[in-house]
């Protein structure tokens, strides 16, 4: 198994660099590109952070759509299974996320009962689930993923041992989450505070007190100006220069406002986002605080349904380029296109393009309120498609993942 571990992590690299290495490795720019993708080979979301009822509104799925998404943490690639598609072609170039996604995939089949699937992917954090793991998933997964889940970290335990002590505090995202407790803590804040509010109202007072004040302080205005220490976001440096100048006052500001918007604008009973990054965990009340597949009603489908996931560890425009013509009626990029130049996003959308059915929907986010694609993207693409400005901004507003600057729907336009 050493060398199976070794060789997703060689594809790992290769396919982040590709993605992500723009300028010389001695550059300032190269460097940090290239810390960044040495961070990013390893596991990063534990939970992904689009919010997938919006996603399913924008791309009205239903029996008989094949579909294709960037899997992150299989959190919406299995929500989207709740909509009934007829199939999910789920890619990534992390082979951590690849792995994570049989694991869930493995759970829906061969786990009793919700109530064993939910303590294993949604409390993840029962002594337990270690014996869950060795005598229910483990023998039916396949050899890539047990490699990946058996080998060690830094710490000398077991990958798979992350399920019994809070699985959400880990990856790099948890880790990022755990600092920004800490920090909060050093200056005698509680980011939970939110979490114990009974309406938007204390929400908001719980906000003003013990979370606005931190992004005034020199240390966070700071770090805030390290692309590096964001990071532990999925920012890598491109989308950081993206980002910045969305904000008058800098990349604090543009991190406050997101984060006000997290704390305040949504009831937190209902928003596993702001549980996530508040309280570092799911609320105990199961739904609808939790993502869709870990809810209980949708068990025995998604179980049902859980052979339509097609796994592939590479990039997405490659995976397209292996697709038949007009054969595809929903993509979700996730912010992937935030990462490309011109090059790379040309390649990807002439795939597109070429795969689209009529009518196809193509979903993205930006971290900037930008529109990204035109001037950058040939006319003769993106003529074949209609961007849908008002539906995408009233979507944008609806999404309780609150991080992103701009949420985009395109249709292909012969519908």
């Amino acid at each position: 198994m050493p060398g199976i571990r070794q060789a997703i992590q060689r594809a790992t690299h290769r396919g982040l660099g590709a993605a992500v290495h723009r300028h010389r490795p001695l550059s300032r720019r190269g460097l940090q590109e290239r810390l960044f993708t040495l961070a990013f080979r390893r596991l990063v979301y534990p939970q992904i952070w689009e919010d997938p009822i919006i996603d399913m509104e924008a791309l009205r799925l239903g029996p008989g759509d094949r579909m294709i998404a960037i899997a992150s943490g299989g959190c919406n690639v299995l929500s989207y299974l709740t909509a009934d598609p007829a199939e999910i072609i789920a890619v990534d170039l992390n082979g951590a996320h690849i792995a994570l996604n049989k694991l869930k995939i493995c759970g829906l089949r061969e786990l009793p009962d919700h109530a064993a699937f939910f303590g294993f992917f949604g409390r993840a954090d029962a002594r337990e689930n270690l014996a869950v793991y060795d005598n229910l998933l483990r023998p039916n997964l396949d050899e890539a993923s047990r490699a990946y889940w058996e080998g060690r970290g830094i710490d000398g335990r077991r990958r798979i041992e992350a399920f019994s002590r809070n699985f959400y505090h880990h990856g790099l995202l948890g880790r990022f989450i755990g600092a920004g407790h800490a920090v909060a803590k050093l200056y005698g804040k509680r980011l939970d505070a939110v979490l114990s509010a009974e309406n938007m109202d204390q929400q908001r007072a719980a906000f003003e007190r013990e979370i606005a004040p931190l992004f005034e302080k020199k240390f966070v205005r700071w770090l805030a100006r390290r692309p590096a220490a964001l990071y532990g976001l999925g920012i890598p440096p491109s989308q950081y220069r993206a980002l910045a100048p969305d904000g008058p006052e800098g990349i604090a500001s543009v991190l406050k406002r997101r984060v006000e918007r997290l704390a305040c604008d949504f009831p937190v009973r209902d928003n596993y986002f702001a549980w996530q990054a508040f309280g570092r965990r799911y609320a105990r009340a199961v739904d609808p605080s939790v993502p869709p597949y870990l809810q209980p009603e949708p068990f025995e489908a998604l179980r049902a349904r859980a052979e339509r996931v097609k796994m592939y560890h590479g990039s997405l425009t490659d995976r397209l380029a292996a697709e038949p013509d007009g054969s595809l009626d929903a993509y979700v990029l996730l912010d992937a296109q935030d990462w490309m130049n011109d090059a790379p996003l040309t390649s990807l959308w002439t795939q597109i393009h070429r795969t689209a059915r009529p009518g196809a929907r193509v979903i993205f986010r930006t971290a900037a309120d930008e529109p990204l694609l035109p001037g950058r993207v040939p006319a003769g693409l993106l003529d074949a498609f209609r961007y849908e400005a008002e539906r995408s901004r009233e979507l944008g507003a609806r999404d309780r993942s609150s991080i992103y600057g701009a949420f985009h729907l395109w249709v292909r336009a012969d519908d």
